[in-house]
């Protein structure tokens, strides 16, 4: 069994996929369609994830409401930490995650959507989060796994520990 993290699918979500850099002229996301962004990240995450790794999803998961049905196609066992746009009855994701929380703790790492406070750093080891997208904190005490960051693929837990390890 393997450890994997993810954030920011935006499954559904049409807006995402117009969203453009910050040199004004790139995209963020290589789709113009969300159909096509859904089945791709969909290929990605079962090409990585077995059906019994884990997967941490930190955060902004769908963004309609419709779409939440395509998690059902997604491999491993899922835990859901929230993010600013999940915004539906937590009983409408249970079907597709065995937890929801705010936040997760994993050998002293926290892992959040929004990245923690810096205040928070004495009580941790480092921050993995999301919410960023293509955007990173210049501290690498912080480690951004959404999707435009990890090549739209779940990543590996032991990956991203080693990389904060390595800079402690």
């Amino acid at each position: 069994m393997t450890t994997f993290l993810i954030s920011d699918t935006h499954f559904g979500h049409k807006g995402v996929c117009e969203f453009l850099c910050e040199d004004g002229i790139t995209k963020v996301r290589p789709w113009s369609h969300p159909d096509d962004m859904d089945e791709a990240l969909v290929k990605n995450w079962n090409s990585a994830v077995g059906p019994k790794d884990k997967v941490y999803h930190l955060g902004d998961v769908v963004i309609n409401k419709r779409c939440l049905q395509t998690l059902s196609r997604l491999n491993g066992d899922k835990v859901l930490i929230k993010g600013n746009h999940d915004i539906f009855q937590l009983k409408e994701y249970l079907p597709y995650f065995r937890d929801i929380r705010a936040y997760h703790v994993l050998d002293r790492f926290i892992l959040s959507h929004i990245p923690v406070h810096e205040s928070q750093k004495e009580r941790f080891k480092g921050n993995i989060h999301g919410h960023l997208h293509e955007s990173t904190l210049p501290d690498p005490w912080y480690h951004c796994v959404s999707v435009e960051q990890i090549n739209f693929t779940p990543i590996a837990y032991d990956i991203i520990k080693e990389k904060l390890n390595a800079f402690r």
